[in-house]
Protein backbone atom coordinates (compact mmCIF):
# COMPACT_ATOMS: atom_id res chain seq x y z
CA UNK A 1 0.00 0.00 0.00
CA UNK A 2 1.32 3.37 -0.92
CA UNK A 3 2.12 5.87 1.72
CA UNK A 4 -0.87 7.97 0.81
CA UNK A 5 -3.38 5.17 0.49
CA UNK A 6 -6.07 4.83 3.21
CA UNK A 7 -6.42 1.82 5.15
CA UNK A 8 -9.65 0.15 4.68
CA UNK A 9 -12.25 0.59 7.50
CA UNK A 10 -14.71 -1.35 8.06
CA UNK A 11 -17.41 -2.06 10.93
CA UNK A 12 -17.45 -5.83 12.43
CA UNK A 13 -20.32 -7.68 12.21
CA UNK A 14 -20.10 -9.24 15.68
CA UNK A 15 -19.03 -6.45 18.07
CA UNK A 16 -19.87 -3.36 16.28
CA UNK A 17 -16.11 -1.87 16.42
CA UNK A 18 -14.57 -0.02 13.43
CA UNK A 19 -11.25 -1.45 13.23
CA UNK A 20 -8.90 -0.63 10.47
CA UNK A 21 -7.95 -4.40 9.64
CA UNK A 22 -10.86 -5.84 8.37
CA UNK A 23 -11.64 -9.91 7.81
CA UNK A 24 -14.01 -10.78 5.06
CA UNK A 25 -16.32 -13.82 6.84
CA UNK A 26 -19.11 -14.04 4.27
CA UNK A 27 -19.94 -12.73 0.89
CA UNK A 28 -23.53 -11.60 -0.12
CA UNK A 29 -24.82 -12.21 -3.42
CA UNK A 30 -27.25 -10.77 -4.96
CA UNK A 31 -29.18 -11.72 -8.70
CA UNK A 32 -30.45 -8.49 -8.69
CA UNK A 33 -27.17 -6.10 -8.40
CA UNK A 34 -23.76 -5.80 -6.78
CA UNK A 35 -23.11 -8.14 -3.69
CA UNK A 36 -21.18 -7.31 -0.66
CA UNK A 37 -18.44 -8.45 1.71
CA UNK A 38 -19.35 -8.72 5.14
CA UNK A 39 -16.48 -7.87 8.08
CA UNK A 40 -15.11 -8.61 11.19
CA UNK A 41 -12.45 -7.13 13.34
CA UNK A 42 -9.59 -9.89 13.67
CA UNK A 43 -10.63 -10.77 17.40
CA UNK A 44 -14.05 -11.39 16.31
CA UNK A 45 -13.07 -13.24 12.63
CA UNK A 46 -12.30 -16.93 14.04
CA UNK A 47 -15.36 -16.85 15.40
CA UNK A 48 -16.80 -17.15 12.10
CA UNK A 49 -16.72 -20.50 9.81
CA UNK A 50 -14.35 -20.02 6.90
CA UNK A 51 -16.20 -18.42 3.52
CA UNK A 52 -16.37 -21.34 1.12
CA UNK A 53 -15.05 -21.41 -2.15
CA UNK A 54 -17.43 -21.04 -4.52
CA UNK A 55 -15.95 -24.04 -7.13
CA UNK A 56 -16.30 -26.16 -4.07
CA UNK A 57 -20.34 -25.48 -3.93
CA UNK A 58 -20.43 -25.95 -7.46
CA UNK A 59 -18.61 -29.63 -6.98
CA UNK A 60 -20.96 -30.61 -4.56
CA UNK A 61 -23.74 -29.98 -7.42
CA UNK A 62 -22.84 -32.53 -10.07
Amino acid sequence: MSPSARKPVRMCVRCDRITDEPVVVSEVHSASGPGFNVYACPACAPLFPPVPDVLDLLDGER
